[in-house]
């Protein structure tokens, strides 16, 4: 009878925890989108944006997220890398301008700008929803997920010196569908217990996020754009 008692406190504190660390992701994510606002603001109304273009903006953006990233995961554990998580998602607002600023150079460049906000919230409400009544374990997504990734990666880059205008909208809809995938696959973590750190939970959430929100940006762009 004690062990009953004891694995059902047990659950509850497993409850209680998985709780806490959505709910405190769910806000810390919600408060990182200010800085990334605020920096692909700056990067447009300054015209920052344009020293992220070509292979220097690529070099820039690898080595900025890669470094913030590295920073985040050794100071996850304190109230510093909320600060650095902070830091990170304004430097990615940055990178976010060039593309904000191409596509408000078109007539209806604000209301694109609008439709890939809304669609990025979409998805993820979507995937939030998702992530809540699925009940299958989806840990094994990670690794072919990642594969994926790391092969949409690779094709940017060829595409960035190649050019290509269905190169772009290829790597744009599957980078859509691969990173909403890994939005649901790192919100399941949280719901399952396998992430219980809420500063990392936000980290992978906001690449998930920004990811998809460019990638819908950018197509928007193309099908849409309309010339003064």
């Amino acid at each position: 009878m004690y062990n009953q008692f004891q694995t059902a406190d047990h659950y509850v504190l497993d409850e209680q925890q998985r709780n806490r660390v959505m709910r405190n992701t769910y806000v810390l994510l919600a408060v990182s989108m200010l800085p990334t606002v605020l920096g692909a603001w700056l990067g447009v109304s300054t015209g920052l944006s344009h020293v992220f273009s070509g292979g220097l903006g690529m070099i820039l953006m690898l080595a900025g997220a890669f470094g913030f990233i590295y920073a985040i995961e050794k100071t996850k554990h304190s109230i510093t890398g909320v600060y650095v998580l902070l830091g990170f998602t304004f430097f990615m607002g940055l990178m976010l301008s060039r593309m904000i600023a191409m596509v408000l150079g078109f007539k209806n460049g604000a209301e694109l700008v609008m439709t890939a906000f809304g669609g990025t919230a979409g998805v993820f409400f979507l995937m939030a929803s998702l992530s809540t009544v699925i009940k299958r374990d989806l840990s094994s997504m990670g690794k072919w997920l990642t594969i994926g990734a790391m092969v949409l990666m690779v094709g940017s880059i060829i595409n960035m010196f190649v050019g290509s205008s269905a190169g772009m909208m290829a790597i744009s809809v599957l980078s859509i569908g691969i990173f909403s995938a890994f939005m649901l696959y790192d919100l399941k973590q949280i719901v399952d217990g396998g992430e219980t750190n809420y500063i990392s939970a936000t980290l992978t959430l906001s690449l998930d996020v920004i990811n998809v929100f460019q990638s819908l940006l950018a197509l928007l762009g193309i099908f849409g754009g309309e010339r003064e």
